[in-house]
């Protein structure tokens, strides 16, 4: 399959009649246009393709299979045997991953430094498999691309938004299509990646950089332009396409939402909830979710509370649910225009002034689930392109919040994370009651730690632990959670 990108293998969900029977999985597979897609084995059982769409030479074929929850099942494509762990009754490993890439030249980098963290999760896994690959982020930089067309030039500008002149500039989705496709071709296509990915099923949630930097922070006349709505919407064919592995016209079954404005999903396994909410399709400056996305996350919730058994709730909040005090550093940026162009990062957060009200309801949910000792919530993010480790005061024991990023994009300097260790001892805490701690991570003095890292999450038994794995640094202890 000379010049094949893939298997790229995604999580579905539990199938069956008996809890624990048989995992549902779906795999990508791109080929050059014209060439046949082989059957997959999936475990004994032949499995035929579907094409999904053909774009720049290539076609984009899914396979559709269930393998049961074993830890010694695969699946074979091409002559090539994957071996995947598919038991998820026992014991679990969990990867976390998020912000890979960086915002110029990503794809100009050396793969062997760009990747040096994906290399190490793989030899990882080689040595003890993981059953699952959390993506909580920025799985693709797209920021460049608002270089591949006049209108969008002028739209990333910022400048005067104009009426785009449809029939001088027809093209704009189109390029954008070519665009998207190549990058995700590109990123996806580098061993590393593609090598985890092939032997470990993914759920992933986007980010900002997913579409363009502070993408739903930005000005409402931005986002509404004409530019703006084609970009999203390009932006979200692609991540479903590369990140879902599904198309626009049919959702994977684990989105609650069936129309699609907001595409938060909800994975019940034996004895965990895994579930993230979408805080980017119906972002504004002035909310971070929107109605549909409420209704999504409330009925997430509304099954956990109502289901048989409970579980740990593994909740992925694509920015981080906590974290320090920002109204202070909000309102100094006002006092110079020099500051001003910096306040969609800071929007970007939970904790900016302008989602105190929300950020407290999005905090009352969770404090509520976690309360209940059935259902204890552990919260994973990345986004900030740093590490820390964070807990919310619940009874009986408290809310964990994990963050772990970035596994390609370079560590910012020590001091900027200094700089959001001092906000950090000013502490925050919206619920009364309720007080947010930032510990950083195990064995670590300073709240927050600049390196490349990702997140192991372990269940052994009915304890489940934590830890980073640093790039400078090595392993972290175990956190207990």
């Amino acid at each position: 399959m000379t010049g094949a990108i893939g298997p790229l293998l995604y999580l579905r969900g539990p199938v069956g009649e008996r809890a624990g029977e048989r995992i549902s999985l779906a795999a990508l597979l791109v080929l050059p246009e014209g060439e046949p897609a082989p059957a997959l084995d999936a475990d004994g059982e032949a499995v035929a393709a579907t094409a999904l769409l053909t774009r720049r030479g290539t076609t984009v074929w899914r396979y559709d299979f269930t393998l049961p929850m074993r830890r010694d099942t695969g699946y074979s494509l091409g002559g090539t045997r994957y071996a995947v762990n598919a038991d998820f009754t026992g014991d679990l490993r969990i990867a976390f991953v998020s912000c890979n890439g960086q915002e110029k030249n990503d794809r100009r980098r050396p793969l062997e430094e760009r990747n040096a963290l994906w290399q190490r999760l793989r030899a990882e896994h080689d040595k003890a498999p993981f059953q699952l690959l959390l993506q909580g982020g920025d799985q693709v930089y797209a920021d460049e691309l608002l270089n591949c067309h006049p209108a969008l030039k002028r739209w990333a500008r910022g400048g005067r938004v104009r009426q785009a002149d449809a029939t001088a500039e027809p093209d704009l989705t189109e390029t954008l299509r070519d665009g998207f496709f190549e990058l995700y071709l590109d990123i996806l296509g580098q061993p590393a990646i593609s090598g985890m990915m092939a032997r470990v099923p993914s759920l992933a949630m986007w980010d900002d950089h997913d579409i363009c930097d502070g993408w739903g922070s930005l000005r409402p006349a931005k986002l509404d332009a004409p530019e703006g709505r084609t970009l999203f919407a390009v932006a979200r064919e692609h991540f479903l396409l590369f990140q879902y592995g599904a198309l626009t016209s049919g959702l994977p079954a684990f989105c609650p939402d069936r129309s699609g404005a907001s595409l938060g999903w909800h994975v019940s396994l034996p004895g965990l909830h895994v579930l993230a909410p979408d805080l980017r399709s119906e972002r504004r400056p002035d909310r971070v979710m929107g109605p549909v996305g409420w209704q999504t996350f409330e009925t997430m919730l509304e099954s956990i509370r109502q289901g048989e058994g409970g579980g740990r709730v593994l909740l992925l909040s694509s920015v981080p649910a906590l974290g320090p005090r920002l109204s202070w550093v909000e309102a100094l940026m006002h006092l110079t225009p020099k500051l001003e162009k910096y306040e969609d990062d800071l929007r970007d957060q939970w904790q900016s002034r302008a989602h105190r009200k929300e950020w407290r309801a999005f905090l009352e949910r969770l404090a509520t689930i976690h309360a209940n000792p059935a259902t204890p919530v552990t919260c994973v993010s990345g986004e900030i392109h740093l590490a820390t480790h964070g807990t919310l005061d619940v009874p009986p024991k408290p809310l964990h919040q994990l963050v772990a990023s970035g596994i390609a994009h370079p560590a910012p300097s020590k001091a900027y994370a200094i700089g959001l260790g001092l906000l950090a001892r000013f502490g925050s805490s919206p619920l009364p009651g309720h007080t947010i701690r930032l510990q950083g991570l195990p064995g670590k003095r300073a709240p927050y730690t600049a390196e490349r890292n990702y997140l192991v999450l372990e269940r052994k038994g009915a304890g489940w632990t934590a830890s980073w794995e640093l790039e400078h640094s090595g392993r972290t202890p175990e956190l207990e959670i």
